[in-house]
């Protein structure tokens, strides 16, 4: 999974989502996840998110709840703004343990979240007496704000088709083994189907076939390894289950149209 930068894990986090494409795109449009949970909450612009491995699309006033660990990407564009809320898991609050879109229409749920979140801020960027307590109580806030809308709300999504809960499946994992080198024919072994089929389903669900799925979720790893550490870029290699150095360098070239060593040097 990937580290949060510049914070710990067991902290609370927000940043606006512009700023989470800051050192290039592939930050937020490659496939990854986080060892916290994740409110994305979209106030203006629009474009595709992909989250374990369905494809939705997404607009103004847009709120995305992402469990830790789920593998996921999306569009961010310069016209897109919004607030990221990374939640740790050790808050004891009740989240869902599942992916949720909400798509709200009605000024009130908007006017909700936005006070929440301004509330959080506050007292994330101020030194007030009893700040813990205040922010644990604000999140708190955020997930009854949360589960009130997955209530009240009368979700458009249909329940998932048989191809939608397979490539959920398959994204699943992904997020597990993209490490230990497998390919996409041990994967569909794994899950009974043949590779031909996962490929029509990944294609079907989010537009794209299962091995870009997951050569994109194992380049995210590689790309943010070689930016943020100091590690051999043989070790690289060997840790996201290449067979050798020179097989991952030539792998990384193809996709991503420079050598792992000027990827480095370069950003």
């Amino acid at each position: 999974m990937e580290s949060l930068p510049q914070t710990h894990a067991s902290e609370l986090r927000m940043s606006q989502i512009a700023r989470l494409a800051k050192g290039g795109r592939w930050r937020v449009e490659a496939m990854r996840s986080y060892s916290t949970d994740v409110l994305l909450w979209f106030t203006r612009g629009q474009g595709r998110i992909t989250v374990a491995g369905v494809t939705s699309g997404y607009g103004a006033h847009n709120a995305i709840f992402i469990p830790a660990g789920t593998m996921h990407g999306f569009e961010a564009s310069a016209l897109v703004f919004g607030t990221a809320v990374f939640i740790p898991k050790s808050n004891d609050l009740s989240f869902p343990k599942e992916p949720v879109h909400l798509r709200l229409r009605d000024s009130g749920p908007q006017n909700e979240v936005t006070g929440i979140l301004e509330n959080l801020q506050r007292e994330l960027e101020g030194d007030r007496p009893e700040r813990s307590s205040a922010m644990h109580h604000h999140t708190g806030l955020l997930s009854v704000w949360l589960q009130r809308q997955l209530l009240l709300s009368d979700l458009e999504d249909k329940a998932p088709s048989a191809g939608q809960r397979l490539a959920v499946r398959f994204a699943g994992m992904i997020e597990t083994h993209y490490t230990e080198g497998m390919t996409v024919a041990e994967y569909a072994e794994a899950l009974g189907v043949t590779p031909t089929h996962l490929t029509r389903v990944c294609n079907k669900a989010c537009g794209r076939p299962a091995h870009m799925l997951l050569n994109d979720r194992v380049l995210f790893e590689a790309r943010r390894r070689l930016v943020e550490t100091k590690e051999p870029i043989q070790k690289v290699a060997e840790d996201l289950g290449f067979r050798s150095a020179a097989y991952f360098t030539r792998a990384f070239q193809h996709h991503i149209g420079s050598t792992p060593s000027r990827w480095r040097k370069e950003n």
